[in-house]
């Protein structure tokens, strides 16, 4: 914006008084050296002004062009940059920074009253609509953060902490001018007050906006559409949202869509959400949380890489002392259609929810499991996911789904299906299995775990797909540690499995997203109480650097526990016991590989076919199958699944003829 302003001459006063214009005190406008007058009309001024250079040209829908100017406004105490065009403005515009290159058209009112925080500082009640639970958002919140600070509730220093410095960054960029950054669009809305609009933000026929921030970006702007009625936020670059959607006490972050009249109130929307028909309320939505259903409701719990079918619902009260309860379903879960849990409940990562389930079932020690209800009750199946073609598909969309092109990430998102986090799961859940195995007798028809109920047969086989998931993950990193290197003696392979840090063993958790060894997480809380950490750019570069070092952690994992499954400390694993962890990792992958591929073959069986070649014969459904939806052999992911099979036998053998040679 231009910074050397002068006091208008006499010739522009009467020229912009002849051009319908007025003012109480013309000696309270500023104008830039090169202000052309004529390029004012009929516009009424009060308060302090400064007016830039409009000598630029627009072109809008259909190819209409307008010059860059004010008509048709009354603007109260702002500074208007270089090449604005302002017109229509039905009642006022008051108390706004308009930077360069921004386009105001045919909007009812745009103002701040008093000191505004846009937003900043709002306090969110997730999680438990009863409170106890509040995150105050600003305008860089990530997943991470909003974890700990909403779920780390035994750790009052490091909240408390936490709590002083987003107050002092929400008195930083609280003001009595708001703004109207570079580029903007603001076309046809109602409503906006105490509103801070970021760079190259669309916003277009919008109803009503009240104390928020919209954070576009340059590389990717926000876009706000027709009717949507939001008060209390804060939006993060590349969100948009549209179509009547209504929001309350929200903050919505990067590449986020909520659309079709979605409906959300004191709510947390992290990387790359997609809501759409529904409703939220009170809940932690985490990267990739997906709600497409006009009857779903999201009420009062935690989610990450989560799809709700149509119809699913969750209860956060039992009518006694109000809507005190909450429920974790944890990463990579979905819901069918009508499923439907009373929390408080705890569902596993990589679950398929079915039905409904009164009995507060907690099945996180069993990953990648069916939740189903059958007549009795809840039923659990553990493990059967790992062999859902639909799992695999998921865990490779995501990372090609992220929408967000801003360079300045505010989520760092682990993508793996396998990791730390779900491996030390299924460890679990295998010692649970085996633990039931023994205690209830192997012939038992059915087990009872955690309110739920678990048949033999799936009980045996849920051993065996985590016993498979496990030697999988332990042979991808075994491998990829050993890649590529040409082993002379046993020597050089223990010295090569040493991990690069200790910083790993034991327990791991998912902040969000963020997949972290424990340890490391208990080290920032530590930094923040002892006022190691004092702001939230370094709270920020620690996710970062966890982030960045994750295959590192990964690996001190993942030696910890083929040293305790191999029964050998380091210095004693040789390349025989590198072989054999190497077949038993082959015989995982290609096993894995034949489930996936049974699954994926179910998609083409007859059944499926059903309804297809409409008014024809047999043949005829079959080349319509065909026409739709291709040739089982043909399909992508099936050939993927053949590919995959061939590339990692090949890989492994690789391995092993290496290892032979080590003397």
């Amino acid at each position: 914006m231009t910074r050397k302003y002068r006091l208008l001459t006499k010739k522009e006063i009467d020229q912009l008084i002849s051009q319908g214009c007025s003012c109480d005190d013309w000696t309270n406008i500023q104008v830039a050296e090169q202000f052309d007058a004529g390029k004012v009309k009929t516009t009424k001024f009060s308060g302090n002004i400064k007016l830039g250079v409009f000598d630029k040209e627009f072109t809008f829908l259909g190819g209409v062009k307008k010059q860059a100017g004010i008509s048709d406004a009354t603007i109260h105490n702002c500074i208007i940059g270089n090449n604005v065009y302002i017109g229509h403005i039905k009642n006022y515009i008051a108390n706004y920074i308009i930077e360069e290159d921004v386009i105001i058209e045919n909007v009812d009112i745009i103002a701040v009253e008093g000191e505004s925080s846009f937003g900043n500082g709002v306090r969110v009640k997730a999680i438990n609509e009863g409170g106890g639970r509040e995150i105050p958002i600003y305008d860089y919140l990530s997943a991470h953060t909003a974890y700990i600070l909403a779920l780390y509730r035994h750790k009052p220093k490091v909240i408390n902490a936490f709590e002083k410095v987003i107050s002092e960054y929400t008195k930083s960029v609280t003001s009595s001018m708001g703004l109207i950054a570079s580029g903007a669009k603001l076309i046809n809305c109602r409503t906006i007050i105490n509103v801070k609009i970021g760079v190259n933000s669309i916003i277009e026929a919008v109803y009503r906006l009240s104390n928020g921030s919209i954070n576009s970006s340059v590389e990717d702007p926000v876009y706000l559409g027709p009717g949507v009625i939001i008060e209390n936020f804060i939006i993060c670059s590349g969100s948009k949202i549209s179509d009547a959607t209504l929001i309350s006490n929200c903050f919505i972050s990067q590449g986020c869509e909520l659309s079709k009249h979605y409906s959300a109130e004191n709510s947390l929307f992290f990387a790359n959400c997609q809501c759409f028909q529904g409703e939220a309320c009170a809940i932690f939505a985490g990267p990739y949380t997906v709600t497409h259903h006009k009857s779903t409701l999201l009420i009062a719990g935690l989610f990450s890489f989560f799809n709700a079918g149509s119809g699913s619902n969750q209860s956060n009260h039992m009518y006694k002392l109000g809507p005190i309860h909450q429920g974790i379903v944890e990463r990579g879960s979905k819901t069918t259609s009508d499923s439907y849990l009373l929390w408080p409940a705890k569902v596993g990562a990589f679950s398929l929810v079915m039905g409904r389930h009164y009995k507060n079932p907690d099945t996180s020690d069993m990953p990648f499991s069916y939740l189903v209800e059958i007549k009795e009750g809840s039923v659990l199946i553990p493990g059967v996911n790992l062999h859902s073609v639909g799992t695999i598909r998921d865990a490779q969309k995501w990372p090609k789904r992220d929408k967000r092109k801003d360079p300045n990430k505010l989520d760092y998102i682990i993508f793996n299906l396998l990791n730390p986090y779900t491996i030390q799961k299924m460890i679990k859940g295998n010692k649970n299995l085996n633990g039931l195995k023994m205690s209830s007798g192997k012939s038992s028809d059915y087990y009872f775990y955690q309110r739920c109920k678990i048949y033999n047969s799936a009980l045996n086989k849920g051993i065996r797909l985590y016993g498979i998931g496990i030697n999988k993950f332990l042979g991808n990193s075994l491998i990829k540690r050993l890649e590529k290197i040409n082993f002379k003696n046993n020597k050089e392979i223990q010295e090569r499995l040493k991990p690069d840090t200790p910083i790993g063993t034991g327990k791991w958790v998912d902040l969000a997203g963020l997949i972290a060894p424990e340890e490391i997480v208990k080290k920032l809380l530590t930094d923040i109480e002892n006022e190691k950490i004092t702001t939230l750019e370094q709270v920020d570069n620690f996710f970062k650097s966890i982030h960045n070092n994750y295959y590192t952690y990964e690996w001190t994992w993942a030696i910890d526990i083929l040293q305790k499954r191999i029964g050998k400390k380091i210095n004693e694993i040789t390349s025989w016991d590198i072989i054999e962890m190497v077949e038993k990792w082959k015989k995982s992958v290609v096993d894995l590989d034949n489930m996936l591929y049974g699954d994926a073959k179910k998609e083409f069986s007859l059944n499926i076919k059903t309804g297809f070649g409409m008014d024809g014969e047999e043949t005829d459904k079959q080349l319509d199958f065909e026409q739709v939806r291709g040739k089982f052999e043909s399909n992508s992911t099936v050939s993927a699944i053949k590919e995959h099979i061939i590339e990692k036998t090949n890989l492994g053998n690789e391995l092993i003829e290496r290892m032979k040679k080590v003397l």
